[in-house]
């Protein structure tokens, strides 16, 4: 069973950085899911699906899956900076397209 380690990105329905700033480690499937035929519902025999442990650091993350013993991948952190732009700057006279309504 391997475990995925990422820091998430930013939610895009917010500007803030909440829950961003910390490594998560999640296992990934060990089985499909499935269909369950009376109520329709999509289940699983997996629990550790379910799991996301939170770390502070990436290199606390790699010691708990190494000391666990699992198998597991890092992906790179997102770091994507936003452009900061003021209100002032959309009514600028030098912007390369005009303002319109």
């Amino acid at each position: 069973m391997t475990a995925r380690i990422y820091r998430p990105a930013r939610t895009a329905m917010q500007s803030g950085q909440g829950k961003s700033k910390q490594w998560l480690l999640v296992h990934e499937l060990a089985e499909s899911k499935a269909i369950d035929p009376l109520m329709g519902y999509t289940t699983s025999g997996d629990t550790r699906q379910q799991v996301r442990l939170s770390f502070e650091t990436q290199e606390d993350a790699e010691a708990y899956a190494q000391k666990s013993g699992l198998a597991y991948s890092v992906q790179p952190a997102h770091d994507a900076t936003p452009k900061r732009q003021s209100y002032t700057d959309n009514f600028r006279a030098d912007r390369k397209t005009p303002w319109t309504h």
